[in-house]
């Protein structure tokens, strides 16, 4: 039952991360694209850029790390012996 409500609660909140991340990235990107000088619109899209990458990076590196400590075997290793 935890398992259930743990994939279930980490589910909806990547879902708002990445609805949060593209709302964001949106907003920025009708602010970049008003920008009347060529010169700090060049750098404004650079930080865009960055920015869209590290919020989506961010998301689905969350989202992957949260699915493995949810469904990851909860058995230990044997000690002193290899794995394979």
């Amino acid at each position: 039952m935890k398992q259930v409500l743990a994939s279930i609660l980490t589910t909806l909140m990547i879902v708002a991360m990445t609805l949060s991340a593209m709302v964001i990235l949106e907003r920025a990107t009708v602010y970049v694209t008003s920008i009347a000088s060529p010169l700090p619109r060049a750098g404004a899209i650079a930080a865009e850029i960055l920015l869209g990458v590290i919020l989506l990076l961010g998301t689905v590196w969350l989202a992957t790390h949260l699915a493995v400590l949810i469904f990851a075997p909860k058995h230990n290793p044997p000690e002193g012996g290899t794995l394979g």
